[in-house]
């Protein structure tokens, strides 16, 4: 019996040292932010001190690649996993010299040739993850200088080998010249990687259009089973309609669906999204003459002097291609990654400056369905979950983190970038998932999900986690030695 009770109290001790040494992973969040997290997930911080992190990714021997915009540099930074499941970064290294590079980076699937975007061109070098050393560089994509979204996010696909996404966005808030093909603004295209001569692609003149009256589509991924490519937009600030300023909750941020790559057809593929004269509706009541617009609706604005009185219709607004989901205005959406499976497809929200009330500032997941497409309709309110957020959003920007890039690994873990608090964040499933973070701001976010809010963790603990879960597995298992001993 004695054996039993000291096997007894072993095991009933294993999930509260787990959950308390979890507790004390890595460092607490910079300042004063503070994180809310859904219910059955936990969260640390990997890494802080870096100079506004934007695109992450981990490499075939899962160094953690940073963007680093501050300094304008890729960095390496290797990692360790302790038996508590705490992960932190062993030492950090320059991968690359300063070059301006501000968001964009993607690694070819071998591991050994390195991609990264400056406001004007795309770079790729011989990489090392050994050494994390990269060598002879040479310029793929050039010509995409311009003011205000200056950044040029990247993506190898994985179903059309060779091929390399790249996004560029509005050159000003309403830039009309994005309104003319030959401008290159707005648009995103595909290079063909395989053929090069050695010459940079001109961005403006070459490359397979997927889109373009796309604004600031910074987000851009290939789903992992279909192959459908998906984009987040950015949308305007400060817009009019019939005189009436309705820029506080319109226009919606975007979801888009671009085609795919793997030569499966989609007759749309390439066509206008409708930028600089037609945006996507939110709250459509503010909208002056609303008519049959419904939430996701193309409308059309006012007319400006640089239009040259150009003004569209919503008509014309309406035959131009739509979002595939809308979000809330002015969350500013700048990643979008999937799982492994294809199921869900998680979101950065950088956060709002054209808004009384902060809105954004989190990360959350939209479901997905067996042909790759968004559960959800156009019209929802509803289609993304908020998973990690800031606990009260009256504190941001200025004491918030502001998620940007995002990385997953094999395990379904999520890394990801936060550019004003300089920080590498880690989130874990635990359990379930299904709840929502729970935000405190001065009108609910039509993004989340309705009703009471579900239970959440906020606390400026480094890992929130549910320890208790694992009382019930040591009961059993003391049951189990104890039958056995008395047998």
């Amino acid at each position: 019996m004695k054996v039993f009770f000291g096997a007894a109290a072993t095991l009933l001790a294993i999930p509260f040292a787990v959950g308390q040494s979890s507790s004390t992973c890595g460092p607490a969040p910079s300042g004063s932010i503070q994180p809310s997290l859904a219910s059955g997930y936990r969260m640390q911080v990997v890494a802080t001190g870096l100079s506004q992190p934007r695109g992450i990714l981990l490499d075939n021997a899962g160094n953690l690649m940073v963007v680093e915009q501050g300094r304008g540099v890729v960095s390496a930074h290797t990692l360790n996993e302790d038996n508590a499941g705490c992960v932190s970064v062993t030492s950090s290294q320059d991968v690359t010299s300063a070059l301006g590079l501000n968001h964009g980076i993607e690694l070819s699937s071998d591991g050994k040739t390195l991609y990264a975007s400056s406001s004007e061109e795309v770079f790729a070098w011989q990489y090392s993850q050994s050494s994390r050393t990269v060598s002879n560089r040479t310029t793929l994509v050039a010509n995409m200088s311009g003011t205000d979204h200056t950044t040029r996010t990247l993506l190898l696909s994985k179903k059309a080998p060779g091929l390399l996404v790249v996004t560029r966005g509005s050159t000003s808030n309403i830039d009309f010249a994005a309104a003319s093909l030959s401008s290159g603004h707005s648009q995103i295209k595909a290079f063909n990687l395989t053929n090069q001569t050695g010459t940079p692609y001109n961005f403006d003149t070459t490359g397979l259009r997927l889109g373009w009256g796309l604004r600031n589509d910074v987000g851009i991924a290939e789903h992992p089973v279909s192959g459908g490519l998906f984009s987040v937009e950015n949308s305007a600030d400060q817009i009019t309609r019939m005189g009436v300023d309705v820029h506080q909750d319109n226009p919606a941020e975007e979801m888009n669906f671009l085609g795919y790559l793997n030569g499966t057809q989609y007759a749309p593929q390439g066509g206008n999204f409708g930028y600089p004269w037609c945006f996507s509706a939110w709250a459509v009541q503010d909208l002056p003459d609303n008519g049959n617009l419904t939430v996701g609706s193309q409308f059309a604005i006012d007319a400006s002097p640089d239009s040259n009185n150009e003004n569209r219709t919503d008509a014309y607004c309406a035959e131009q291609l739509p979002a595939r989901l809308v979000f809330q205005a002015h969350m500013a959406p700048l990643d979008i990654k999937f799982n492994n499976s294809g199921t869900e497809a998680w979101i950065t929200f950088h956060g709002s400056w054209d808004r009384d009330e902060p809105i954004g500032y989190k990360m959350s997941v939209v479901a997905f369905n067996n042909e790759g497409q968004p559960v959800d309709d156009l019209q929802s309110t509803t289609a993304a979950q908020d998973i990690f957020a800031n606990a009260n959003n009256s504190r941001c920007p200025d004491d918030c983190f502001r998620p940007v890039g995002m990385a997953i690994d094999d395990r379904g873990r999520i890394f990801v970038s936060s550019d004003a608090s300089g920080e590498i964040y880690l989130i874990t499933k635990v359990s379930g998932g299904n709840a929502t973070a729970s935000t405190t701001s001065g009108s609910p976010s039509p993004t989340t999900t309705s009703g009471s809010p579900s239970p959440t963790s906020s606390s400026s603990a480094a890992v929130f986690n549910e320890p208790s879960l694992l009382l019930p597995i040591a009961v059993l298992l003391c049951v189990s030695i104890f039958n056995t001993l008395m047998l």
